[in-house]
C-alpha cells in the first residue's frame, strides 16, 4: 500500500504542475501576457533585433523544415569540431585530450537530436568548456526545436486556407527565452540547494576512511584482509594474486546542477556523471530525486494541455493526455510489480522475504538504497516514457520483464509523453492514423479537429509512426551480425541480445539510456548508433511538417451528428490500441528472442 501511495503521489504532483505550466506555454507561444512578460519580452525583442528576425514573417512547411535541418546541421558541425580540438582550448582544468572522430560524431549526433546517448563518462572525457558551450547549448536548442515543430503542426490544425506555419527562428527564440531558461533557472536552484554540485573546480582526489581491495577485473573483493605495509590482500588466509589496494577516491566537480536541470526538463537525458542520477553528487537525496524525476515529464505532460488550449478544444488535449497517462500507469505498475517480486529464482525459492512492504524486498540489484524500488522503478518508467534517458538505477539489473517494459515504452515510438514536443506530435500522427482507420470502418471520410484527413496526410503519418521501428530493428539487426559487437556485451544468450536491442531502441527513440553492461565506445557502434539517432529524429520532423503544410491549406469542416468524436473514452481506447498494435507487431519477435526468452529460461 505504501508503494501505491508513493506512485500515486508522484503522478498527482506531475498533473498539478503540468496543467498551469501548459497554460503558461500556450500564452507564451501566442504572444499573450504572462507574469514574466515585463522581464523577458525585452530580451526576446533584443534577440530579434540582433539576429534581424522578423517574427511576423511566416514560413511554408518546406522553408520551416529547411530551417530546422540547416540549424541542426550547423549545431552538429560546431559540436563535432569542438570535441576534436578540445585539448587545445581553455576551460579544461583536467587537461583532457581531443576526442576521437567516431566518438565525437556519435556525441554530436546524440546531442543535436535531443538524445544524449553517452558512450563515455562525461566527468572523465569532456572539458567544462565543451560541456557548457557544446552540450548545454544543444540541450536547450534541441529541446526547443522539438517544441517548435509541434507548434508548427498545431498551426496546421488551427489555420484555414493558409500556407504559413509560423517562423522557426521566432519560435526557437520564444521557447528558449520564455520557457526553458526561467524553468531551468528554478530547477537548477532547487537542485543546488539540495546538494547537487555546481562549480568549475578541478576534480578532487580524497583519501578513503578505510582502504578497499579490488581484483584484476576491478571488482571489489569481499571479506578481504588488507595489509597496507606489505601491500598484500588475503581472503580466508589465502593471498589474492594481482589484488590492488585502493586508498583514494576520485570525486568529480563541475557545473552539475545547471546541466542536470536542462538535461531533465528538455528530455535530453544522460547525466553529468557516467552513472547519471545514481551518483550521490548528481542526485544526493530524496528531494533532488523528486525534483529531477518530475522534471523529466513536466514539459511533455504540460504540452498536452497546451495543445487543447491552442486548438480551442480542451477536451481534445485531455483525451491525448489520458491515452498517454493510461499507458504510463500500466507500464509503471508492470515495472514496479516485477521489481518488487524479485527475480523468478528468488521469488519461487523464497530466498528473499517479500511479505513486508516496509522493507525493500524484491530485486534491489542495481538500485540505490537511498531510493529503493519505488523511486527507482518510477524513474525507469518516467525516463523511458519521456525519451529522456537519465537513470537513477542500472536498467541492466532489472528483471527480464521490468527491463522489457522499459524497452517497450521506447519502442512504441516515443509517444507515451515522449520528448519535448516530439512525443505529442508523434502521438498526433497516431491519432490521425486512428481516425483514418475508424473512418474506413464506418464508411466516413476521416476528420480530426475539423480537418479532412486524406491519403497525403496518411502517407506522412505512417512515416512518422514507422520511422522509429525501422531505425531500431534495422540497426539492431545489422549490429548482431557484426562480430565485434559481441565483444561489447557483458552477457551472452538472450540477455546479451537484450543489451543490443535496448541500445538501438534507446537510439531510435532518441532516449539515451542503456543497459549498463553494453560497452558502446567502438567505431562501428558509435557510427551506427549515431546514424540511427539522426534518422529517427529528423525523418519524423520532416514528415510532421509536411502534414502541417497539408493541413494548413484546408478549410474547417463543421461537426455533424455523424462526426467521429475524438474526445471520448472510445477514441482514447482506439488510440491506445493502435499504438500498442504497431509496437506489438513490430517488436514482438525481437522481444521474444530477448527478454521473454530470458524470463522463461530463468524459471526453473
Amino acid at each position: 500500500m505504501n508503494a501505491v501511495i508513493q506512485y500515486g503521489a508522484y503522478l498527482l504532483i506531475l498533473i498539478l504542475l503540468a496543467i498551469p505550466f501548459g497554460k503558461y506555454i500556450k500564452k507564451v507561444m501566442y504572444g499573450e501576457k504572462t507574469f514574466l512578460s515585463r522581464l523577458l519580452d525585452p530580451c526576446e525583442h533584443l534577440v530579434y533585433k540582433i539576429m534581424r528576425i522578423d517574427p511576423n514573417k511566416e514560413m511554408t512547411w518546406k522553408k520551416y523544415a529547411a530551417s530546422v535541418l540547416v540549424f541542426s546541421a550547423i549545431g552538429f558541425v560546431f559540436l563535432f569540431v569542438l570535441q576534436l580540438v578540445q585539448g587545445l582550448l581553455p576551460g579544461n582544468p583536467q587537461h583532457f585530450g581531443n576526442v576521437s572522430w567516431d566518438l565525437a560524431f556519435n556525441t554530436a549526433a546524440s546531442y543535436v537530436a535531443n538524445t544524449n546517448w553517452q558512450a563515455y563518462s562525461t566527468e572523465s572525457t569532456l572539458s567544462y568548456l565543451v560541456q557548457v558551450l557544446g552540450l548545454t547549448v544543444q540541450n536547450f536548442v534541441s529541446a526547443a526545436t522539438g517544441i517548435a515543430v509541434l507548434f508548427a503542426l498545431i498551426r496546421g490544425f488551427v489555420k484555414v486556407r493558409s500556407t504559413g506555419l509560423g517562423n522557426f527562428w521566432a519560435d526557437m527564440t520564444r521557447i528558449i527565452i520564455q520557457v526553458l531558461l526561467p524553468l531551468n533557472l528554478v530547477v537548477a536552484l532547487l537542485l543546488g540547494a539540495g546538494g547537487v554540485i555546481q562549480n568549475f573546480q578541478e576534480a578532487k582526489t580524497v583519501p578513503l576512511l578505510e582502504p578497499i581491495a579490488v581484483n584484476a577485473q576491478n571488482e571489489m573483493i569481499e571479506n578481504a584482509i588488507i595489509d597496507e605495509e606489505s601491500g598484500t590482500v588475503t581472503v580466508d588466509g589465502h593471498v589474492v594474486p594481482d589484488a590492488q589496494i585502493i586508498t583514494e577516491q576520485y570525486v568529480p566537480m563541475g557545473p552539475g546542477a545547471s546541466q542536470i536541470a536542462i538535461k531533465q526538463t528538455g528530455t535530453n537525458g544522460g547525466g553529468f556523471t557516467g552513472v547519471n542520477s545514481a551518483h550521490p553528487l548528481e542526485n544526493p537525496n530524496a528531494w533532488t530525486n523528486l525534483i529531477e524525476m518530475l522534471s523529466i515529464l513536466l514539459i511533455p505532460a504540460a504540452l498536452c494541455f497546451t495543445f487543447g488550449s491552442a486548438v480551442k478544444n480542451k477536451k481534445q488535449g485531455i483525451a491525448i493526455f489520458a491515452a498517454m497517462f493510461t499507458c504510463l500507469v500500466v507500464a509503471l505498475a508492470c515495472i514496479g510489480a516485477s521489481e518488487q517480486a524479485g527475480t523468478p529464482q528468488l521469488a519461487q525459492d523464497q530466498i528473499v522475504d517479500l511479505s513486508d512492504n516496509e522493507q525493500a524486498g524484491g530485486n534491489m540489484e542495481g538500485k540505490e538504497t537511498r531510493f529503493g524500488i519505488v523511486s527507482s522503478s518510477a524513474w525507469a518508467a518516467f525516463t523511458t516514457a519521456a525519451s529522456n534517458g537519465s537513470v537513477n538505477s542500472m536498467h541492466d539489473s532489472y528483471t527480464p520483464l521490468g527491463g522489457m517494459v522499459a524497452m517497450i515504452l521506447m519502442e512504441l515510438g516515443e509517444v507515451i509523453f515522449g520528448g519535448a514536443g516530439t512525443g505529442l506530435y508523434g502521438m498526433l500522427a497516431f491519432a490521425l492514423l486512428t481516425v483514418f482507420i475508424a473512418g474506413l470502418m464506418v464508411g466516413r471520410t476521416p476528420e480530426f479537429l475539423g480537418k479532412k484527413i486524406e491519403p497525403s496526410e496518411m502517407k506522412w503519418a505512417v512515416l512518422v509512426c514507422l520511422a522509429t521501428p525501422v531505425a531500431i530493428l534495422a540497426g539492431s539487426g545489422i549490429a548482431v551480425m557484426v562480430p565485434s559487437v559481441m565483444d561489447s556485451l557483458n552477457s551472452t544468450g538472450p540477455h546479451g541480445f537484450s543489451e543490443v536491442l535496448y541500445a538501438y531502441s534507446s537510439a531510435g527513440a532518441n532516449n539515451g539510456s542503456a543497459f549498463a553492461g553494453f560497452q558502446a565506445d567502438t567505431v562501428f557502434l558509435n557510427v551506427s548508433i549515431g546514424l540511427v539517432i539522426l534518422f529517427a529524429r529528423f525523418v519524423p520532423i520532416v514528415a510532421t511538417l509536411a502534414i502541417a503544410g497539408s493541413l494548413v491549406q484546408k478549410k474547417k469542416l463543421a461537426a455533424t451528428a455523424g462526426t467521429l468524436s475524438t474526445t471520448n473514452t472510445m477514441f482514447v481506447f482506439l488510440l491506445i490500441l493502435i499504438v500498442l498494435l504497431i509496437g506489438a507487431l513490430s517488436f514482438f519477435p525481437a522481444l521474444a528472442l530477448g527478454p521473454l526468452a530470458e524470463q522463461f529460461a530463468s524459471i526453473a
